[in-house]
């Protein structure tokens, strides 16, 4: 173990899958680039943690390994248990998934998935084989966009069932999209979740807080090189630009939208 480090890399992965379904296939990993970009961390020496370990580690000030990495799936597709696992399960790595309970398929499934999602059987061998299991919401809503009860419902729908299915509640949440505002912020926070992840591609910092953590987007044309060089903090500017302007603009557009449900009646 080594000194904490100022910085850490928080990968976030949606679908790992050879066929995506349309809606999904950029933010889709083939399962032999994903294999390729855990030999990556091996190879360069990373330590891949959950969240809730990471988290943990920050706020009590505990020790962490020399190059730690975080390794997160949003959503709950099919082939995090078909290919992700057994990739993981080679080198022993840890990841944390962030499951929209309302998507998988089961008693609580309210329609809304993108493509073949994991059953809670699944959900459960996953969490036995050692992957974190979060939360990120019952539908998958821009959770700055909605009123206060349908926020709080969202949150709390979402813990109870990850709680009934999985035996223990979540720790960690995701932001659907990666959208927050301090409203959401607090809301997550006070239903009990100890840390939450934005987007931000950006390396995840200490002084961040807990609840706004950021991760770093890897997608169906991340290549091994770019991803060795995102994985060291270097080429963020160049490697996500296209993100940050679209990131800016709907900002823009997620504000005049807020701004008129606030004005409105009822909203």
């Amino acid at each position: 173990m080594s000194e904490r480090p100022p910085v850490v890399p928080i990968l976030m992965y949606h679908a790992v899958t050879a066929a995506p379904a349309p809606a999904v296939r950029e933010l889709s990993v083939p399962p032999e680039a994903f294999a390729a970009q855990l030999a990556v961390l091996a190879d360069a020496g990373f330590t891949p943690l959950t969240t809730a370990a990471l988290a943990a580690a920050w706020r009590g000030g505990g020790p962490l390994p020399a190059k730690p990495v975080l390794i997160t799936f949003d959503d709950g597709y099919e082939g995090v248990y078909r290919h992700a696992l057994p990739a993981l399960a080679r080198h022993g790595f840890p990841a944390t998934l962030f499951v929209c309970t309302g998507w998988l398929p089961g008693p609580y499934d309210t329609g809304g998935a993108l493509d073949t999602m994991l059953d809670w059987d699944q959900v459960r061998k996953l969490a036995a084989a050692g992957v974190e299991i979060g939360g990120h919401s019952h539908s998958h809503p821009q959770l700055d966009g909605v009123g206060d009860a349908r926020l709080r419902h969202e949150v709390l729908r979402c813990k109870e069932i990850i709680a009934e299915q999985i035996g223990t509640p979540p720790e960690s949440f995701a932001y659907p999209y990666g959208h927050s505002s301090r409203r959401v912020r607090r809301t997550v926070r006070a239903l009990g979740f100890s840390q939450a992840l934005v987007v931000g591609n950006a390396l995840a910092a200490r002084r961040q807080g807990p609840y706004a953590l950021a991760r770093l987007t890897v997608r169906r044309r991340t290549g091994t090189e770019e991803f060795a060089r995102i994985i060291e903090g270097r080429g963020l500017l160049r490697a996500f630009a296209r993100d940050r302007v679209l990131t800016k603009g709907y900002a823009v557009v997620r504000r005049a939208r807020q701004a008129v449900r606030l004005c409105t009646p009822g909203g």
